[in-house]
This record gives structure tokens, sequence and C-alpha cells, in this order.
């Protein structure tokens, strides 16, 4: 007899979205607030290529697993769990 696995969770790509602007638009806009004196007078593309690095690893390695951790409830359209 087969195994009734409970159902899974679905993902909310869109509360993931929102979650993830309302984190990564202010690092970037200090990132550019930071790097925008040191770069002055660099072209576009020197200080987007200072820039990339940058906000990618730090989306990937940071941002991106604190939200996943911290908000999995709200993506995963879950009841919030109790604070103990």
């Amino acid at each position: 007899m087969p195994e009734i696995s409970a159902p899974r969770p679905v993902l909310s790509k869109f509360r993931l979205s929102i979650l993830m602007l309302a984190a990564v638009y202010p690092f970037v806009t200090t990132i550019l607030y930071v790097l925008m004196p040191l770069t002055d007078g660099w072209p576009l593309w020197e200080r987007t290529a200072l820039l990339a690095p940058i906000m990618v690893f730090s989306i990937v390695y940071g941002i991106a697993p604190t939200i996943q951790q911290r908000f999995a409830w709200f993506i995963l359209r879950q009841p919030r769990p109790a604070i103990a």
C-alpha cells in the first residue's frame, strides 16, 4: 500500500519577490551612494563591473538565504510560527 504524503506547501513567487525587492532596493541604493564618489569620472560600464559582483554575491549568499530562512512561513503561505 503506498504511503500518503502530506500536501506540499505552495511557494508564492509574488511574496518572495516583494520581500526581495524590500531588501535589495535599499542595499543597492546604499552601494551606489558609497561607490559613486569613489568612481567619479568612471564610465558607466566600469561602475557596473564593480557594482554587479558585489550585488550578486551579497544577494546569493546573504540576502536571499536570510529571507528564505526568516520568512519561509510567509513565502510558503503558512501560519506564522509562534515565537518561543
